[in-house]
């Protein structure tokens, strides 16, 4: 049986702090926009089509790293099973996806005018695209399974399975010969990316991740009052 643990926390967050939450994203985004597009110079090679990098980076990094997390509390699911878990799983999944989506699209807008292709099955976009069909999977089983302790496992099994792609992703470029260019913001060295182009790219992702965060509250919270209401029902 599940642990019957809610982090209340999390569900009496006002609606005002969200409403804030949503202001402070929005002028960040705005800050990382006009940074982006006006301040920051284009590249000495890709000129102006380097300004995608602002949006699909980030947008790369929120998709694997939510989808790193959905598979590691997937795994503590399977072995502690603590109630909350399946419900925070369930409702970053669709924050993955969607960033995965922007990933592969502004991947190949980009790829256009630096590649002269819109796709390619190069190791690192293939293995992305990859990524969002687990994310898919992941979000149909919990859709259409109607059975929540089976939907639990047959989720946290894809999630769990789908972790084995994230090493590919990062490493792709460096196994493979590929068209994408090499990874220039590592956890493990310091960043290739002039800081003109470094800033904004902080400043975008910051912003992507505070709607990342609001998202994932908001969605949370819509689980957990389903869950009750249900429970309700059935009782």
């Amino acid at each position: 049986m599940y642990k019957n643990f809610f982090p209340h926390k999390i569900i009496s967050i006002k609606d005002k702090l969200i409403s804030n939450l949503l202001i402070l994203m929005l002028i960040i985004f705005l800050f990382g926009l006009f940074y982006a597009l006006f301040k920051s110079p284009p590249d000495a090679v890709q000129g102006n089509s380097v300004r995608i990098m602002y949006v699909h980076v980030p947008s790369s990094f929120i998709a694997l790293g939510c989808f790193g997390v959905i598979g590691i509390l997937s795994i503590v699911n399977l072995v502690f099973k603590v109630k909350f878990l399946p419900f925070a799983t369930k409702s970053l999944a669709p924050i993955g996806f969607v960033f995965s989506i922007i990933s592969i699209v502004t991947g190949s807008l980009w790829g256009k005018p630096t590649w002269g292709v819109w796709w390619v099955w190069d190791a690192r976009l293939t293995s992305m695209l990859i990524l969002s069909l687990f994310y898919l999977s992941y979000i149909l089983v919990w859709r259409y399974i109607k059975n929540f302790e089976k939907a639990n496992k047959f989720a946290s099994a894809i999630a769990i399975i789908g972790l084995i792609n994230l090493p590919v992703i990062r490493y792709s470029v460096d196994w493979w010969n590929t068209l994408h260019q090499p990874s220039s913001i590592t956890l493990t060295s310091a960043p290739t990316v002039h800081y003109t182009m470094l800033i904004p790219l902080v400043i975008m992702l910051l912003g992507m991740l505070l709607y990342s965060v609001i998202i994932f509250i908001m969605k949370y919270k819509t689980e957990l009052m389903k869950s009750k209401i249900e429970k309700k029902n059935r009782n």
